[in-house]
């Protein structure tokens, strides 16, 4: 079933009046040695934790001890403090692959509920951005920046909106990239929806992304613009359709491309709550189920927002909880859920440094009671939480 203009109009008029529909992302490069020394110096006092049971990215491993030295996963325990586990479960630090950042007590409160890597889909001024990178003991981000948006579409109304977001046609689409890159973008943001860019504007800005190393992330709630983004040839795809469900074609079409899904379902869900003719979380949830039977990668992302007069904001770092609770019940194994928010975004961003607990990578370490392989709301019994090797104070 589609939805007429009218109807997706009306959509949009509740739900992105301030800029609801913002989203991106993109493969990053390894960070640099001078950075990673950056990163982690001063980080004190060498910690083991014993008696723990880790998550390797397939199961439980048998009670072992983890040390935290400098900032990162150490070798030896020699020295350190021990602090006894009791043989909790540690999982590597939780990668939010959605949010919209706001200000430092958004990556506080993402950081207290285990949430240690942020990849914001879309934020402005640039300076925000700026001021919250590399915070020591706060979850640690990457950003689209502004999002390339239509003329006269929600976000281009906004009174913050810079002006250089708004791309007229494929002609202002070096402009738009080349602008983004000297802001300090990590990836691409594209917002593919109604009223939306053209088609040839988003191949445009695609191309010359991806022509500059920058993967490109696309903003699509509809069928029909999903299959806008992957003509494109775009690298991941934010949200799932909430007005028919996607095909087993439709899925076999990001496979076919390398095309990643990010179905952000606790925002889908929110705006299914809301009655809006046409829409419906059910869609949301049967495009995830026919994804994960066609074997896309699917990241876990919240659309975690504070913007005024969006009528859905889930929380910064406890709704991530949520969100791997959604994609269980939407056909993912707890294990594929795990993934979905530690290994598999740390791969597909190019974060070499971090989604697994090895030597040498950053200490984002989160220390949970229960198993959440055999409950994933387990995941939620957060008992401590470390970032780039800093202990934080865990959420309530």
């Amino acid at each position: 079933m589609c939805i007429d203009d009218r109807t997706r109009r009306d959509f949009f008029k509740t739900a992105a009046a301030a800029g609801a529909a913002l989203t991106g992302v993109q493969a990053l490069a390894a960070p640099s040695a001078a950075h990673a020394q950056e990163a982690t110096a001063g980080f004190g006092e060498k910690v083991a934790l014993t008696d723990v049971r880790v998550f390797d990215g397939q199961n439980l491993t048998a009670a072992r001890t983890v040390v935290i030295d400098n900032g990162l996963i150490g070798v030896s325990a020699l020295g350190a403090r021990t602090i006894d586990c009791e043989g909790a479960v540690l999982l590597p630090g939780l990668i939010d692959a959605h949010i919209h950042l706001q200000d430092v007590d958004t990556l506080a409160a993402l950081a207290g509920h285990g949430v240690t890597t942020g990849l914001d889909m879309a934020c402005f001024p640039p300076s925000l951005v700026t001021s919250l990178r590399r915070r020591r003991g706060l979850t640690d981000i990457r950003s689209a920046g502004t999002p390339a948006v239509a003329p006269g579409s929600p976000q281009s109304r906004l009174p913050t909106f810079p002006a250089s977001g708004v791309v007229n046609g494929p002609d202002q689409a070096l402009r738009f990239v080349q602008q983004r890159i000297a802001e300090g973008s990590d990836y691409i943001k594209i917002i593919v929806d109604v009223p939306g860019l053209s088609e040839e504007t988003v191949r445009a800005l695609t191309t010359t992304a991806h022509a500059f190393g920058k993967a490109v992330m696309a903003h699509a709630t509809y069928a029909a613009t999903v299959d806008e983004a992957l003509d494109a040839g775009v690298d991941m795809v934010h949200h799932v359709p909430l007005d028919t469900a996607l095909t087993a074609a439709a899925a076999a079409r990001y496979v076919a491309g390398g095309a990643i899904s990010v179905p952000t379902l606790t925002m889908m869900e929110g705006f299914g709550a809301l009655g809006i003719p046409g829409l419906s979380y059910a869609a949301a949830e049967d495009s995830v189920a026919a994804l994960h039977r066609a074997g896309v990668r699917i990241l876990a992302g919240t659309d975690s927002n504070l913007t005024p007069g969006i009528p859905v904001q889930p929380a910064f770092g406890l709704s991530l909880h949520h969100e791997l609770e959604l994609l269980v019940a939407a056909g993912l194994t707890t294990r594929e859920a795990l993934g979905a928010a530690t290994y598999l975004p740390a791969q597909s961003f190019g974060l070499r440094d971090r989604g697994a607990i090895r030597p040498g990578y950053r200490a984002d370490l989160v220390l949970i009671d229960g198993d959440p392989l055999a409950d994933i709301t387990a995941t939620r019994a957060v008992r401590r939480v470390w970032a780039g090797g800093v202990e934080v104070p865990a959420a309530a």
